[in-house]
């Protein structure tokens, strides 16, 4: 017998203390029903309950008994519902606990672990700070190797056109190559001569230039490269440059005209000893090419 059976026989038990009840029972269920038909039955129960079970004190001992076993069976399920709830409650508080206590252990570990990456992040800016250091060294010292092979490519260079220079029989001083002719030609074939070289006539900037120049010449007069060709009385350089400094033989120049270059003279004076002459004599020269 299932459990609403049973409980249905409870309510029928409480009905029958009742002097009379009626009960009035309406079933729209019935195989016309599905047809859709509706059976309204109206059962007037007169009867009480001794009238039900016939008076029987067996029957109604079987009753009580029954009552019994279904009120224990539901104290029983109510027990049981209560202890799985009880269950549950504390599988629930059980989680709480361990989950409480993992995330505790995991916030000291993490804690812990903040407190090793600090130092690790210290040691690490500081270790960017030196790479970038040594980067800027690295490519400072690149710069100067650069310069320093430059430099050098340069010297030599310079090296290597004065060996050769001097072997073609030229005289170095002061960055620059001097070349002594051994023929006498007019000012502008002079020239031509000191071009065809790579150079071009002397020119003079300096005291110290001027005796090396005179030690060049051994007594002899030669071309240098300066005039006033273009405009009388503005002497310049074969360059397009003015004249600054000047070693005139005293009273020069004196030119009226017609003397338009510029030869060294041979008089006694060994700084002092320029003069201005007419271009078509012819004189010895020497040639000045800057390295």
């Amino acid at each position: 017998m299932s459990l609403s059976v049973y409980e249905d026989l409870i309510y029928f038990e409480e009905l029958n203390r009742a002097d009379r009840d009626e009960i009035t029972v309406v079933i729209y269920e019935s195989s016309d029903a599905v047809r859709g038909d509706k059976v309204e039955m109206v059962v007037d129960i007169y009867e009480s309950a001794d009238a039900v079970r016939g008076h029987d004190p067996n029957t109604e001992m079987e009753d009580t008994n029954t009552i019994k076993i279904l009120k224990t069976q539901q104290a029983e399920s109510r027990s049981a519902g209560s202890r799985r709830y009880r269950l549950a409650a504390v599988g629930l508080g059980l989680l709480c606990v361990l989950l409480l206590t993992a995330i505790t252990v995991l916030w000291i570990q993490f804690n812990h672990l903040a407190a090793e990456r600090d130092p690790l992040q210290t040691s690490y800016t500081n270790l960017t700070a030196e790479r970038d250091q040594l980067q800027t060294s690295y490519t400072n010292l690149t710069a100067e190797r650069d310069q320093l092979q430059t430099k050098r490519d340069g010297l030599q260079k310079r090296f290597s056109e004065v060996d050769k220079a001097v072997r073609d029989g030229w005289i170095y001083f002061s960055s620059s190559l001097y070349y002594v002719s051994t023929e006498k030609k007019i000012w502008s074939k002079s020239r031509n001569d000191c071009r065809e070289r790579g150079a071009d006539l002397v020119i003079i900037n300096s005291r110290e230039e001027q005796d090396f120049i005179n030690t060049l010449r051994k007594g002899q007069w030669i071309w240098i490269g300066l005039g006033d060709a273009e405009t009388e009385g503005d002497w310049k350089w074969v360059d397009g440059s003015e004249l600054i400094t000047g070693f005139w033989y005293p009273g020069q120049p004196n030119s009226n005209g017609d003397e338009d270059c510029v030869t060294t003279d041979i008089g006694s004076d060994p700084v002092n000893n320029w003069n201005d002459y007419p271009c078509n004599s012819q004189y010895f020269w020497i040639c000045e090419k800057r390295i």
